[in-house]
């Protein structure tokens, strides 16, 4: 059976329908609506330096690579059609998915993941150490251009229903530089992939992609070895979502009431009101669409059927507590002094991801921590790992641009292009007037802003994020053409810690990531 998609509203009183631009390009009509949109907005920002070197912002402004391009045709899609991404812990690995002419996502493409850090399970609370697990939504107010990790987007950890829990945090981030402290961390070369393809969604009319962040790939071999979780009703309850996905190919509509997720719902027959939900009230009458909810329960009771064969033939229990601090895909763990997968070893994913590659899928930095394995010794990790250089040779540095870092004063005037440009088109989000701006932080100083009070050594923490973004390389190439990195050595380095929250542009020029 197949699920349609209708139009989608540009946002600015333009309807756009999949089908209508090419892959291979922008359109003229494309080019002078966005002409008109971005001319606009500087003229409204008046003589507003900062606006403009957004526009100029080379990280932020690649091309999507010519290879991901002719993937695109392949696979029937357009290049600024909706995109979806998925996110698996265990595995180590984020997909990109993509829209199709027919109206359904397909997977244009899975990148490795170089850190994340903290323990299987959602996160509940500030320095936690926890990378999030859910559902969330990605604005083009939550795209940092201006990253001291190269590039970065706000997950917009808490959603309403991690706020009616009660559960904190914030600045829980998806960026570049290959180092986590409560982050899923890419190489820059693939960080820049990524934001450009959700650079190119906003242009085509979607308001925001979904992200979807799992602790493992909702298998029944999965769900059986996970039997004894503490966390297993939270995994079942997100299942049902990535299950919907699954059998549709579309992304799920998500609602929360009664502190639980909602996915598809749609009014009962005869209403007349719009559904009316809140994440802590209870939920109001609603139906899931028939061909939805048939070929999710049937598939289900396959998955069901299949865990309880599973335990029944004795599948092992993952073990629970062991101290290990989150994971690395092994395409850079075997890459790293002392690398170690972590959390991650084991994951289904992980041969296929390191025989897919040839070379190392971005630039490895010299300072990236891999997974800690518990009672290992510091010191004799810093001795392994100090003679040999781990960064894959970086591509020599562009000249530094034009571009001045918006002020980190709480009540800078100054929000990017991108964020202005989004609310007068109707594609951002409103500003998060609640969150607090941390003050800088001294260059020398770490900027992890909630460890626990005992921690082991860990490697030089990095500077704090109000540097220039001209601190770094401006440009690099695609992850495909990456370099391949140093070969690996013994040992371990100790794992790394949680930083702070923006939730729009409005805030991120302070100390974001």
């Amino acid at each position: 059976m197949a699920w349609g998609m209708g139009a989608t509203s540009l946002g600015f009183g333009i309807a756009r329908h999949p089908r209508s631009f090419a892959v291979t390009g922008r359109t003229p009509f494309r080019a002078l609506v966005t002409s008109v949109a971005l001319a606009a907005s500087v003229a409204l920002a008046g003589c507003n330096s900062d606006e403009i070197s957004l526009a100029n912002n080379a990280k932020a402004n690649q091309p999507v690579p010519p290879k991901l391009v002719a993937d695109m045709v392949a696979k029937d899609m357009d290049l600024n059609s909706p995109i979806l991404v998925r996110m698996f812990k265990t595995e180590a690995e984020l997909e990109v998915w993509k829209q199709a002419r027919s109206g359904q996502f397909a997977l244009l493409k899975t990148y490795p993941i170089c850190r994340w850090s903290g323990d299987l399970g959602p996160k509940v609370r500030e320095g936690d150490r926890q990378a999030p697990e859910g559902f969330y939504a990605i604005s083009p107010a939550q795209m940092n251009p201006q990253s001291a990790y190269y590039l970065s987007f706000n997950t917009g950890y808490p959603n309403a229903y991690d706020k009616a829990l009660g559960h904190t945090g914030s600045q829980l981030m998806v960026h570049g530089d290959c180092s986590s402290r409560g982050c899923y961390a890419m190489t820059d070369e693939q960080i820049a992939e990524i934001y450009s393809l959700g650079r190119e969604s906003f242009f085509g009319g979607q308001k925001s992609f979904q992200f979807q962040a799992y602790p493992f790939r909702m298998t029944p071999i999965n769900m059986a070895k996970h039997r004894n979780n503490p966390n297993m009703a939270f995994w079942k309850m997100i299942k049902e979502g990535y299950d919907h996905f699954e059998v549709t190919r579309q992304e799920p509509k998500v609602d929360f009431c009664e502190k639980k997720y909602v996915f598809d719902a749609a009014k009962p027959p005869g209403a007349t009101r719009d559904l009316m939900f809140d994440a802590a009230a209870k939920c109001p009458a609603y139906v899931i669409p028939d061909d939805v909810a048939d070929a999710v329960r049937q598939k289900q009771e396959a998955d069901q059927a299949e865990t309880a064969k599973l335990i029944a033939k004795g599948t092992p229990v993952a073990k629970l507590n062991t101290g290990i601090d989150g994971g690395m895909n092994l395409i850079f763990a075997a890459r790293v002094p002392g690398g170690n997968t972590g959390l991650s070893e084991g994951g289904d994913g992980q041969a296929l991801a390191l025989s897919g590659f040839s070379k190392a899928p971005g630039t490895i930095p010299s300072t990236v921590n891999p997974p800690r394995m518990p009672g290992s010794d510091d010191a004799a990790v810093a001795a392994a790992a100090a003679p040999a250089p781990v960064a894959a040779p970086a591509p020599a540095a562009a000249p530094a641009p034009t571009t001045r870092v918006a002020s980190a004063a709480p009540n800078a005037q100054s929000d990017g292009l991108f964020s202005s440009l989004a609310r007068k088109i109707g594609l951002g989000s409103a500003p998060d007037t609640t969150s607090t701006t941390p003050p800088p932080a001294p260059a020398k100083q770490s900027k992890a802003a909630d460890a626990k009070p005992a921690t082991p050594k860990v490697a030089a923490a990095k500077p704090a994020d109000t540097r220039q973004a001209a601190n770094r390389p401006p440009f690099k190439p695609a992850a495909s053409e990456a370099e391949p990195a140093a070969a690996p050595r013994d040992g371990l380095v100790a794992g790394a810690q949680p930083i702070v929250q923006t939730n729009s542009f409005d805030s991120r020029f302070s100390a974001t990531k």
